[in-house]
């Protein structure tokens, strides 16, 4: 018994070491996004206090009233900003993502010649960081004629996302037995109706993850855009947070409003589809 109680008393103690572990961890990862919360509601007076204000002692909504009470602190336009970066992000992953499904069910499901060495120079490019293709693109864009234009950060996303997107899909597509989409066309369905109702469904998971991913990336993306875009017409938010500089000043709590608004789509988007994420693979259904 004494053996058993020790035994118990030290899976208790584990078990809480363990659940303070998670707690401290998820502390520290959820620490920076709340300190940009609690700024945008405090004067610039607490934001720049030393030693730091942790608990804001003046709360106001004054900073998100300036942004979306016409065209925002300082004549920023968040609407314009937020439309292109809507628009651009959604466009962009909707595009990336059938590229990727395509390519990844080719390369999960086809043999063909060369095909390892299009996979592997597919994933070679994810190795080039964006930044250090500005000026190519920059130089290329000018001559085309698109700088400035929702088409061409359309067309960088996709470019920058097509790659995670195949690589991810295809691995899923790959846990799917080939003999369910058989079985399918056995009892009557066609090649793309047995895609559709047996081999998507059970990929969906891997294609939430890459679309997550997909507009995360181009919804958080500055480098590129601050390079490519020049006026309202096509400036992001990440770009839009540098309109919140001067010369001499930086309106921190504006900025920070306008990262909380920033940040509200992508949680929203990860909320909606995370059943996807977290639903589990049938395998093994294959008939007898």
């Amino acid at each position: 018994m004494d053996q058993n109680s020790s035994h118990r008393l030290k899976r208790r103690g584990l078990k809480v070491l363990h659940l303070v572990g998670l707690f401290l961890a998820m502390l520290i990862i959820c620490l920076p996004g709340l300190w940009i919360v609690l700024s945008s509601l405090r004067p610039t007076v607490e934001i720049m206090a030393k030693p730091p204000v942790w608990i804001p002692q003046d709360v106001s909504l004054d900073a998100y009233r300036a942004m979306f009470g016409g065209a925002g602190q300082g004549g920023i336009p968040v609407w314009e900003y937020f439309r292109n970066s809507l628009i651009i992000s959604v466009t962009s992953t909707a595009i990336a993502l059938i590229i990727g499904m395509a390519g990844g069910y080719a390369f999960a499901r086809y043999k063909f010649k060369g095909k390892s060495g299009i996979f592997l120079g597919f994933m070679l490019t994810r190795a080039v960081p964006g930044i250090a293709l500005s000026l190519p693109l920059f130089m290329i864009f000018a001559r085309v004629g698109i700088i400035d234009t929702h088409f061409a950060m359309i067309l960088i996303y996709v470019a920058l996302n097509v790659p995670f997107t195949i690589w991810l899909i295809d691995g899923f597509f790959r846990q799917v037995p080939k003999d369910l989409a058989e079985a399918a066309q056995i009892d009557g369905c066609t090649r793309w109706q047995a895609f559709w109702q047996v081999e998507f469904p059970l990929a969906g998971p891997g294609i939430a993850s890459a679309g997550i991913f997909a507009f995360l990336t181009s919804w958080n993306e500055y480098a590129l855009a601050s390079q490519i875009t020049r006026s309202v017409n096509s400036k992001t938010l990440p770009v839009g947070l540098l309109d919140y500089t001067s010369e001499f000043t930086i309106d921190w709590r504006g900025m920070c409003a306008l990262a909380v608004v920033m940040i509200i789509p992508a949680l929203t988007l990860t909320f909606i589809i995370q059943k996807h994420l977290v639903s589990g693979l049938t395998f093994g259904a294959v008939k007898g």
